[in-house]
């Protein structure tokens, strides 16, 4: 990610978290949440295409990265206190909320606790629940391996998330970051996705935009759906020949859109909603 600033920030009562920020202080705020097992380099092929007078800010989630790794506290509550803090603490008001799959459950408790902390949600390959037999097994197979997962498990697991051919530098790039967890936030973390029910939709009153690729092997085109349907002004996007992680295949893409969603109005979804 090029022009980054790097700073660690203790959370009241929480961890410290290592956050990236690119863009001057006082621009639009955009608040990224990063996917399980990933950092904030997640966002590092997004990043370059975003306008330049956009304040980015990308944390790296507890557990993740160059975070705190606390004993326990890996459940989308937990993250979501953290998202809630870090934002109140960098005093920014309402911001768009970026979340990528675990991200983007968190994303999606941001916006139904604390509506005042988000002027738009933007949910990339998102989950309505994390009840799906491809988790469960994910879930056991973390939870059997008693030294954590090898080498050749992170690059399955990875690999899974995408469709679209990724540079090899930046792939090899995400198993790194990957490896940086040690085995027992690797079995928090996937544990904790069984803590969790749906979030209460009704409560998400910003405008919201759902990005999902068409080959998505993690997530479900009915998710997607479900959540449309209990988010109340949304949209959806589904983009072709596209896996899990649209803004690693397509990054100028995605950009696009998030610029579209910045400029999403109530209204306009509304009308959207209306002819459909």
């Amino acid at each position: 990610m090029s022009n980054l600033r790097y700073s660690d920030v203790s959370l009241p009562g929480g961890p410290r978290l290592r956050v990236a920020e690119s863009g001057p202080r006082g621009g639009y705020p955009v608040l990224m949440l990063h996917g399980i097992t990933d950092s904030s380099f997640s966002f590092s092929r997004l990043q370059p295409s975003l306008p330049p007078d956009w304040h980015l800010i990308m944390p790296d989630q507890r557990g993740h990265g160059e975070s705190d790794r606390p004993a326990a506290g890996y459940t989308i509550d937990d993250y979501a206190s953290d998202a809630i803090a870090l934002l109140k603490q960098f005093g920014t008001g309402a911001a768009m909320v970026v979340g990528h799959s675990l991200g983007s459950a968190v994303a999606q408790r941001v916006a139904a606790r604390h509506s005042g902390l988000v002027h738009r949600l933007v949910l990339i390959g998102a989950a309505y629940h994390f009840d799906l037999p491809e988790v469960r097994e994910l879930q056991r197979q973390v939870a059997s391996l008693e030294s954590g997962p090898d080498e050749d498990f992170i690059r399955q697991f990875q690999a899974s998330t995408i469709h679209a051919p990724l540079p090899e530098e930046f792939f090899e790039n995400v198993i790194a970051e990957s490896k940086k967890l040690p085995p027992r936030v690797w079995k928090s973390a996937f544990a904790g996705l069984a803590e969790n029910a749906a979030t209460d939709l009704g409560q998400i009153r910003c405008p919201t935009l759902l990005i999902y690729g068409e080959h998505d092997a993690i997530f479900p085109i009915s998710h997607q759906h479900k959540l449309q349907d209990g988010i109340v002004l949304s949209r959806l996007e589904i983009l072709k020949e596209t896996g899990h992680s649209p803004h690693w295949e397509y990054p100028e893409t995605v950009a696009q859109l998030l610029r579209d969603a910045k400029a999403m109005t109530a209204e306009s979804l509304r009308k959207t909603a209306a002819r459909t």
